[in-house]
């Protein structure tokens, strides 16, 4: 990797990082500038996904705030994360690569709609009794261990379809469901991340300027996405996950 390549990787680190905390799709970064260094596809996937894990955790820190009050729901819905995160992982290893290419873009634009729609469901939905408890019950947590099983196989865009499911199943504001969604992430990003240590090819210098740059891009993210009206942030999140789509569509 030359020099011009190790400082594009940094900077697509710190980008990552921040568009992570406060939307998600941090990897339609990341990994586009990894291909371009030369690394396989796979070896790319790998290696972002052990190189973001500083600003995953950086982000949840940030927004550890919003965090206060949630440590039965976080470690509640933390379970189906860790779960679907090694499912995903391991499908990355043992399916074909172009195995999602289809389904991806379509889970991505459902959620959007779900972003949008948000408002007017949960007025729908205010008596949320019926899913069994405040955490959003059954169907809440099965959602997002689908959506992590997604999350360890790719991660793009895992925290919009987060933000979308919780944000009609939990009456909680955009930035307390933003925190626990960095949280899942990290989750997420933590035990794939050791799965692929053990089976997985990687590239040392790729993970650590993404470690380095994700860290900064996690505590700016924090600092900038605390700031937006929950308005500017699901336009915010819709903006970001429309490029999203295309991306994955033209790729």
């Amino acid at each position: 990797m030359t020099v011009g390549e190790m400082l594009g990787v940094l900077a697509a680190g710190v980008g990552a990082g921040a568009i992570n905390t406060v939307v998600g799709s941090g990897t339609l970064i990341t990994f586009p500038v990894l291909l371009a260094t030369g690394l396989p596809p796979v070896t790319a996937t790998v290696s972002n996904a052990l190189g973001l894990i500083p600003g995953s955790i950086s982000g949840a820190i940030g927004y550890r705030e919003e965090l206060r009050g949630q440590g039965r729901r976080i470690l509640k819905l933390s379970v189906g994360a860790l779960v679907g995160g090694l499912t995903g992982a391991t499908l990355l290893l043992a399916l074909p690569a172009s195995a999602f290419e289809r389904i991806v873009p379509v889970l991505v634009a459902f959620a959007l709609v779900l972003i949008v729609l948000q408002p007017w469901i949960s007025k729908k939905l205010r008596h949320r009794e019926r899913y069994g408890d405040s955490d959003g019950g059954l169907l809440l947590f099965a959602g997002l261990t689908l959506a992590s099983v997604y999350g360890g196989y790719f991660a793009a865009a895992q925290g919009i379809i987060y933000v979308a499911l919780m944000g009609i199943l939990l009456d909680e504001s955009m930035r307390r469901l933003t925190a626990i969604k960095n949280v899942l992430v990290a989750v997420v990003n933590t035990v794939a991340a050791i799965f692929f240590l053990i089976a997985a090819e990687f590239d040392w210098t790729a993970v650590v300027l993404l470690a380095v740059g994700s860290a900064v891009g996690g505590q700016i993210g924090a600092t900038a996405g605390r700031r937006l009206s929950p308005a500017i942030l699901r336009t915010l999140i819709v903006v970001v996950g429309t490029v999203a789509i295309a991306q994955l569509m033209l790729h």
